[in-house]
């Protein structure tokens, strides 16, 4: 028969279990209660086709089985983001319809640049929605979030969210690649200074709303994508052991270096603001690279499009759709198996090479400047 005194022991240590489980159990949390999200087509979740529905098959075929605005297969970086974070999908802020807003808001779209376009939608396919528009599509959620959350409205925040967010930007590909084919990097490279100083002065309004953790991806190799690889004027000697153009990637080099350094000056301005530059160009490229080590089959070479050879991507034909040239009826589709794929579309990233940039912004230090762990903020947790 057990003492008094026995019992007591027993209860105590079983105190301690509960204790030591309940603390485990509430420590799968984050210190990032939701993510606001500025970008273009790399990240949207559906605001482009939420304000131009237009999006068909088979964008959407693997995770979701049906289009969702995302320009590629399945998911986008951000939507792994949020997973490993323990949040759920980021609604696009243009989506009146079934968006839930309690973790944040994405406010990329596709074809969005940083400085103003030039040029309308209907003729060139530049978004209207560049940065600046974006900041203001954030500052109006801002205040919708104060002014309703009193009112007792169950789709938003509240108001104390935004000193709680991760703030991610993933832009600045559209302004390089834009004018690429009719300046050349000379003449791209003179109005870059604008597109980095565009994106630190928002990071800097948006500190002065409450943000305080801001991940600013940079920019792709863009010189192992098919559809520049097939577009922009080069020499095959400008191709490197790799198959990607050295020039265009060269560029981006540079680029990214101006924006690694503006982005060094903005974190002496905002001392108590985690200012961070991530390097997913690092990513991808070593996914271009060495797409076998990886899981992969192809590097420079589209799932969804026309033409096949070395890159499948037809600039007459974009993927998804069929038109007439010379006579002949020509198609984009997409391959059996989009996870043995680099690129999509030629464009933009297959589901499984999203992953595996999303899986380094949440687990590998290296690609921080300067050193920066999300471990030390949230519980992470798998992506599958």
């Amino acid at each position: 028969m057990m003492s008094c005194w026995g019992s007591v022991v027993m209860w105590f240590h079983l105190t301690i279990v509960i204790a030591t489980y309940n603390n485990l159990v509430e420590s799968k949390s984050c210190a990032f209660e939701a993510i606001f999200n500025f970008g273009d087509s790399n990240t949207d979740t559906g605001g482009f086709y939420a304000a131009f529905p237009s999006q068909g098959s088979p964008y959407g075929i693997t995770h979701f089985k049906k289009p969702t605005g995302r320009a590629t297969d399945g998911r986008v970086i951000i939507d792994f983001l949020a997973q490993g974070l323990g949040l759920p999908f980021v609604s696009p802020y243009l989506q009146s319809i079934g968006s839930d807003f309690r973790h944040g808001a994405n406010f990329a779209t596709s074809a969005s640049t940083v400085l103003m376009p030039q040029t309308s939608l209907f003729v060139s396919g530049v978004s209207p929605f560049y940065l600046e528009i974006q900041l203001r599509q954030f500052k109006q959620f801002k205040a919708k979030v104060d002014e309703l959350q009193s009112k007792g409205n169950t789709n938003l925040p509240p108001s104390d969210i935004f000193g709680k967010s991760l703030y991610t930007f993933n832009i600045g590909q559209n302004d390089f690649t834009g004018n690429l084919a009719s300046k050349g990097t000379g003449g791209v490279k003179e109005y870059l200074p604008q597109v980095v100083s565009q994106i630190t002065s928002t990071i800097k309004e948006i500190y002065g709303l409450g943000g305080r953790t801001f991940l600013v991806l940079n920019l792709a190799p863009i010189g192992c994508y098919p559809a520049f690889l097939v577009e922009l004027p080069h020499e095959s000697s400008d191709i490197d052991e790799f198959g990607c153009m050295k020039s265009y990637n060269n560029a981006v080099v540079d680029y990214n270096k101006m924006l690694k350094d503006a982005l060094a000056q903005t974190r002496k301005d905002l001392s108590d603001a985690n200012v961070i530059y991530v390097d997913t160009h690092a990513v991808l490229l070593e996914l271009f690279q060495h797409p076998t080590s990886h899981g992969f089959k192809y590097g420079n070479k589209a799932c969804c499009g026309n033409g096949g050879g070395a890159y499948n991507f037809n600039q007459q034909v974009f993927c998804g759709n069929t038109k007439e040239i010379n006579g002949q009826t020509l198609s984009a589709t997409a391959c059996e198996d989009p996870y043995s794929y680099v690129s999509w579309d030629g464009i933009h990233a297959t589901e499984a090479a999203n992953k595996l940039t999303a899986n380094a912004i949440l687990n590998d230090d290296s690609i921080f400047d300067p050193t920066f762990s999300l471990h030390k903020f949230c519980d992470i947790q798998p992506i599958g």
